[in-house]
């Protein structure tokens, strides 16, 4: 038995077909170049048409697909939103995809790339055997996939895990209204963001960002000048390790977790920062649990994604 996993990203649409056992064995990876509304649906169908024709020539039968997306999927309608592509505010994609699997058997899964993470994780990564664990999505945004005992946890409106939102930081201010307190400090483009107000609060400092036009200055930055030994890379960092710790102390108190595992972009380079982020969390977090739990980096990097659409759609089947 074979299905396709199809995940959507802001940038990029990644989609595969897989065995029982997780193997790729075909693969199409198409940019979205600005696309938005509909033309993103019909770039997904295509994807999916172009799979299904290989399939039938290895003769082999597809029975799920499964789409993974960079937002919400409200499972009672069927439609997603999806901040970072243009017109996908309610979009009905389960609708879309039907009409266009018209005709056939193949069941059609759609979930966050939240869910996917872990769900990837869970199948053929560093969660394998878990029945409760924490992927901690760190990239552009932040967002946690979370299994509870077996289960994703999606919450009363699908919005379950949107831990950009915590609130670590006090008092609140305004500028946290677009991506929550935690996501505005500790993502991809919070340690640029922080970055950037440091310099504007330090005329004094001389060192390798200052050379960086505040427009063009991003998180990659960031590392390279930490790595260099910069003062303020080092700053933003330290600032972001903070975060990261009080994060996994209130998921390890919250959840009671057996593993919290990080990924995205950012984790990557961030991994260094681990133990530290470890030792953080030991401040906060409740302290029988903090020591049931182990702190550990995606093993799936760039493909989680895509390998928990596969899943999703593997357990369309098996249900």
């Amino acid at each position: 038995m074979e299905v396709i996993g199809i995940d959507l990203g802001g940038t990029k649409s990644a989609a595969a077909i897989f065995n029982e056992n997780g193997k790729i064995l075909a693969k199409d990876i198409a940019t979205l170049d600005k696309r938005g509304g509909n033309a993103v649906g019909q770039l997904i169908t295509r994807q999916i048409e172009q799979l299904l024709q290989a399939a039938a020539e290895r003769g082999l039968t597809i029975a799920a697909v499964g789409i993974t997306i960079p937002g919400i999927y409200h499972s009672k309608t069927g439609c997603v939103w999806a901040p970072n592509i243009p017109g996908w505010d309610n979009y009905p994609l389960l609708a879309e995809m039907r009409v266009a699997l018209s005709g056939s058997t193949i069941e059609i899964k759609i979930d966050s790339d939240r869910a996917a993470y872990i769900l990837g994780e869970t199948w053929l990564g560093t969660a394998r055997g878990c029945k409760d664990a924490i992927f901690v999505a760190v990239g552009t945004g932040i967002g946690a996939g979370i299994l509870v005992d077996g289960r994703i946890l999606r919450g009363h409106g699908d919005i379950a895990g949107a831990t950009g939102w915590m609130g670590l930081d006090r008092p609140f201010m305004e500028k946290y209204i677009p991506c929550g307190c935690f996501e505005y400090h500790a993502s991809g483009e919070g340690l640029a963001r922080v970055a950037r107000e440091f310099l504007g609060n330090r005329p004094d400092y001389h060192g390798e960002l200052r050379s960086k036009a505040l427009a063009d200055l991003t998180a990659k930055d960031v590392f390279c000048a930490y790595d260099s030994g910069d003062p303020l890379a080092k700053d933003v960092l330290n600032m972001a390790i903070e975060f990261w710790g009080m994060a996994v102390a209130n998921y390890v108190s919250l959840f009671n977790p057996e593993k919290i595992i990080f990924g995205g972009g950012v984790f990557g380079p961030a991994i260094q920062f681990l133990d530290r982020i470890e030792a953080e969390a030991r401040k906060w977090a409740q302290p029988i649990s903090i020591n049931q739990v182990t702190i550990e980096a995606s093993a799936l990097g760039s493909n989680a994604g895509l390998i928990g659409a596969g899943r999703l759609a593997m357990l369309a089947v098996q249900q």
